[in-house]
């Protein structure tokens, strides 16, 4: 039996141009962090007694005899992609919601392959995790997904990811010193919307309109390395939070479905409060908003935002990891 943990994540900067329909053409750069919320994945080889060949539990249960009968889509993707021909037990928990802009979706997939890979014997590295799982979902399930999520939920930690044509992916670990991580973390408020949304679609919009997008873009990528300076200089972090609102005032307007009015009443009330920035994660309509705030303004926060389910975390620097192997 395998069990494997893989991190969500939280991207700060630069998301929309992790897209293939970007960075085939132009830069894409992230800045995203791993943080201490997890999915799970067990798996072991299922005994031949049983009446079924696989079964997949998730928020489903599934009992198939052949993968392609399986209809989660991702584990019949990477069972196909793992080439597994012996029968296989699945299940999948997870801390956070699904669809709810923190990447579980390829945690999932990362997840998975990570153990598949173990239970097949196999030791595989970040890097051919991280592509494998975008393979995966751009190429075989042809999802409207980028390729941050992917990398973050392999490598775990806070980085600066690269990306150019479909060879080019480059990580690069912002090496702060750990006060100065600590200065970041304890400004940063993470908040759920209730609001459960699927990111396929409203990203699917993102790409079709890139062309029409692309001073938007452009500056959306160039503020990870404006943040980076920002961490990196040593000095009065409260630029970091009002660069995200930079960002936000931009992400919103790249198509009408990243926000609405329950969000956008929900990031007022939070400046007002003091929030210095923030965004909704992932690709937007619903899911967790983040929020940096100086930490003697964030009750004021809470209390605005009374109505909303506040979750504390921390970063977290492991990446997708095998927490129990047994032959």
């Amino acid at each position: 039996m395998i069990i494997s943990k893989t991190p969500y994540r939280i991207s700060f900067f630069g998301g929309g141009t992790d897209y293939p329909s970007w960075y085939n053409e132009n830069k894409g750069q992230v800045l995203s962090t791993a943080i201490d919320k997890y999915c799970y994945i067990t798996c072991r080889y299922l005994p031949p007694f049983h009446a079924h060949k696989f079964r997949v539990v998730y928020s489903k249960t599934e009992d198939v005899m052949r993968v392609s009968e399986i209809k989660h889509p991702s584990v019949r993707a990477c069972l196909q992609f793992m080439k597994i021909k012996d029968g296989v037990e699945i299940h999948h928990d997870g801390d956070l919601p699904a669809r709810s802009g923190l990447g579980s979706s390829s945690a999932f997939t990362v997840g998975l392959l990570k153990a598949l890979y173990a239970l097949k014997g196999h030791v595989v590295s970040s890097d051919q995790l991280a592509r494998d799982a975008i393979y995966v979902e751009q190429v075989m399930l042809k999802e409207n997904v980028g390729a941050q999520d992917q990398v973050i939920a392999a490598y775990g930690g806070c980085n600066m990811v690269s990306f150019g044509d479909k060879t080019h992916l480059q990580v690069r670990p912002l090496t702060l010193s750990s006060p100065r991580i600590n200065e970041l973390q304890d400004r940063l408020m993470l908040f759920y919307t209730g609001i459960a949304r699927t990111a396929n679609d409203i990203a699917g919009e993102q790409i079709r309109k890139t062309h029409l997008r692309k001073r938007e873009l452009t500056l959306m990528g160039q503020m990870v390395d404006h943040a980076v300076e920002i961490l990196n200089c040593g000095g009065n972090i409260d630029g970091f939070g009002r660069l995200l609102h930079e960002s936000w005032k931009l992400k919103r307007g790249l198509t009408d479905k990243i926000t609405n009015v329950f969000i956008d009443d929900a990031y007022e009330a939070a400046r007002r409060a003091g929030a210095l920035g923030g965004k909704i994660l992932g690709a937007g309509g619903g899911g967790f908003m983040l929020f940096f705030a100086p930490p003697g303004r964030q009750k004021r926060v809470r209390a605005a935002l009374k109505k909303l389910l506040n979750v504390p975390f921390r970063f977290e620097y492991s990446g997708s990891s095998i927490i129990f192997y047994k032959s």
